[in-house]
């Protein structure tokens, strides 16, 4: 079975320091459940167990067991070349994601030719009440339509949420932050009049003072509109 298969590779690439390092990283996780394989070497196999006509198998079987098999299965989703086929894997694999790394690794190449068709997905993914849906659709409107395919309706759409999740709100505030550098003067209104709440209105400012495509002088000024608690 390719299940076994999969499995039995990925403990022939474990490296058990890399583990213990990674469980660090992503507290949501338990350490026991983690394999520990470096990133580059999951990208790897995932692009060489794309072609594979038994891979719907392995993507069918959820729950995984292990989180490298869950970054492992974000990778080839990524790979999928038809956005219709991609978009169904996606919807089957959300409700499983549990951590934030799994989460940000998906990323399908085959969205940047369906922008006109992607926003109506990220609209009900921005409805969800799990978490890593919720903040996989913030992501990609930042990682999609923050250039030639922004409208204001997309940081309006994303000001509105409010969740008590630090991993929803760190998105958002990524989301700003990164809006900040690219769509400056259509998004420091939003800053100016405090659209999001306190914490994430501060940490999108610290993560917008890190960032080298923030000029000195609107570095500045967005200390000035930091919120004192």
């Amino acid at each position: 079975m390719i299940l076994n298969d999969i499995r039995d590779e990925l403990f022939k690439m474990q490296d058990m320091d890399y583990r213990d390092f990674n469980s660090k990283l992503i507290p949501t996780v338990d350490k026991e459940s983690m394999i520990g394989i470096r990133t580059p070497e999951l990208r790897k196999y995932a692009k060489q167990l794309g072609k594979s006509s038994e891979i719907k198998e392995f993507l069918q079987a959820l729950p995984h067991k292990y989180f490298d098999e869950n970054q492992l299965h974000a990778f080839i989703i990524s790979e999928i070349k038809d956005f219709k086929n991609c978009i169904a894997e996606i919807n089957r694999f959300l409700p499983y994601i549990d951590n934030w790394a799994t989460c940000d690794q998906l990323s399908p190449k085959i969205f940047k030719k369906h922008h006109s068709e992607l926003f109506a997905y990220i609209k009900d993914w921005l409805k969800s009440d799990k978490v890593y849906t919720l903040r996989f659709g913030i992501g990609m409107l930042m990682e999609h339509f923050l250039d030639e395919n922004f409208d204001i309706i997309y940081p309006e759409t994303v000001s509105k949420i409010r969740s008590d999740e630090y991993y929803v709100n760190m998105m958002i505030a990524w989301y700003f932050a990164t809006a900040l550098a690219k769509q400056y003067e259509s998004i420091i209104p939003f800053i100016e009049n405090r659209s999001l709440d306190i914490w994430t209105h501060n940490k999108a400012i610290q993560k917008a003072l890190e960032s080298y495509r923030i000029s000195t002088e609107q570095k500045t000024y967005l200390r000035e509109l930091k919120i004192k608690k």
